[in-house]
């Protein structure tokens, strides 16, 4: 017989022994009674793992299996350089599907002063719109797609304008020089109104020297190097220099007949050149190689101030750029570059302060831009001071704007403008009159640009939702909103 007692402790003694010297007996697991097949337990799922996404190492590879995701490819082709500033900048100044508006005059050197035609669109004529491109006269916003052919409403300011070219391009009339900022709320016809005076000056026979944009002057955009021998130091851009000199010889034909007064010294042109070479040719020369433009661009200049020149026209269109204490561009020293220190600008801006005059007469005129401007104090404070109090056609009286204690100015801008060199006007443009806006909305109206009838509660309706006349809010309440 076998004592239980006996057996029990004998088993669970030998169990204690083995656990400590790691032997384990078998365990036996029975089966059942139904089954052939051994019994198999299913095991555990894996664990997630917590830890970082270790990655192979650099030169061994890892099998992938199954197909690899295949990344959406972009089969659009891009754009070339400068495709996309050539597309935000392109010009369109015809629309073959716009109704042609019959008797319509073009603006010539007898009707640009004409008080009978105030309040009439006139248009513009195939060599005119040439020389107009030529110097990008033409901005984007104005609207000239949607008419046939591009036309300029004759505002009383326009014949004013007219008076004063007619008056200074007389064999008697005074050989002055005359210095204007057109200043106005945005879309008062300001860039129009430079763009009328260029006209003006084109057909009087004047030489026109255009800066556009002067945001492409001062952005940081176009190559530039210092100029030798300058103190302080200038800075010159040979290739705008070079795009300028291009316009000036398209835009100007009659640049053609007009020789050089005296041969060119070697000393500042380093090419040579012939004793009687054409102006157009000259600047032509400057237009094809950037490395002497600046010397032809100031041989050019000096031949048309020349005695016996015709008068000129120098015009500008962003002024606010033209004053900025910090420009796109870097000097050595690793500080901004101020605009007055570019010699383009420096160059227009003696003749807008006063500092360079006309010997032949001519108008040196600058516009404003409100859409597109940095914020200049000084340039508010010294025009407002120009200006003075002014009234609004609705009779508001605005005063000047005064310096604010404890601000800093830019005093070069104040130079510029108040160092009593030359007299510089400020001409404020507001709104259309209620005749001219019905003029232009009946040329609107003939081109087919408009469908209701042109009654006066129609020019009074939108007269009125326009802010008084403003003809950039006028083209957007009456024409934009139908295209």
């Amino acid at each position: 017989m076998v004592c239980w007692r006996c057996f029990s402790n004998w088993t669970s003694h030998h169990a204690v022994r083995n656990a400590s010297i790691g032997f384990r007996l078998p365990t036996y697991t029975p089966a059942l009674a139904f089954s052939t097949t051994p019994s198999a337990q299913l095991p555990l799922p894996p664990k997630k793992s917590t830890g970082p996404k270790v990655t192979p190492k650099k030169g061994r590879k890892t099998l992938i299996i199954g197909k690899p995701k295949r990344t959406p490819e972009n089969r659009a082709r891009r754009p070339a350089p400068g495709e996309r500033k050539a597309l935000r900048k392109r010009i369109v100044l015809s629309n073959v599907n716009a109704l042609e508006v019959p008797g319509m005059q073009n603006i010539n050197e007898e009707n640009m002063y004409d008080r009978r035609l105030e309040g009439q669109v006139l248009g513009l004529s195939e060599p005119l719109v040439d020389q107009l491109r030529a110097i990008e006269a033409f901005k984007p916003t104005q609207g000239w797609g949607m008419f046939r052919r591009p036309g300029t409403l004759m505002r009383k300011e326009t014949l004013d304008l007219g008076k004063m070219v007619d008056v200074m391009s007389s064999s008697d009339g005074p050989k002055k020089t005359v210095r204007r900022v057109l200043v106005g709320e945005r879309g008062s016809g300001k860039s129009m109104m430079l763009l009328q005076a260029l006209t003006m000056a084109m057909l009087r026979g004047w030489t026109v020297v255009n800066l556009p944009e002067v945001q492409d002057i001062t952005i940081g955009h176009t190559p530039y190097t210092p100029l030798p021998s300058s103190s302080p130091t200038k800075y010159i851009q040979p290739t705008y220099l070079a795009r300028l000199l291009r316009q000036i010889s398209t835009a100007n034909p009659h640049l053609e007949e007009l020789q050089v007064s005296q041969p060119p010294s070697q000393d500042n042109i380093p090419i040579p050149l012939q004793s009687n070479i054409t102006l157009a040719r000259l600047a032509s020369l400057g237009a094809s190689d950037p490395d002497i433009a600046h010397q032809i661009f100031e041989l050019v200049i000096a031949e048309l101030l020349a005695p016996g020149r015709p008068s000129v026209f120098f015009g500008l269109d962003g002024l606010a750029h033209a004053m900025q204490p910090a420009t796109g561009y870097t000097a050595p020293n690793m500080k901004p570059i101020h605009s007055h220190d570019l010699t383009i600008l420096n160059w227009y801006l003696s003749f807008l302060s006063g500092e360079a005059e006309l010997p032949n007469g001519g108008i040196v005129m600058a516009a404003t831009s409100q859409s597109n401007a940095p914020r200049v104090p000084a340039l508010d404070v010294a025009l407002s001071e120009l200006e003075g109090d002014y009234t609004t056609r609705a009779g508001q009286v605005v005063a000047k704007k005064e310096k604010i204690p404890l601000m800093r100015y830019d005093e070069r801008v104040f130079e510029t403008f108040m160092g009593k060199k030359g007299k510089i006007g400020v001409q404020r443009l507001e709104g259309l009159s209620k005749e001219e806006a019905r003029g232009l909305l009946e040329y609107w109206a003939r081109s087919g640009m408009v469908r209701e009838k042109v009654s006066e509660g129609f020019v009074g309706e939108k007269w009125t939702l326009s802010g008084g006349g403003v003809v950039g809010e006028l083209q957007r309440a009456v024409v934009g909103m139908r295209v």
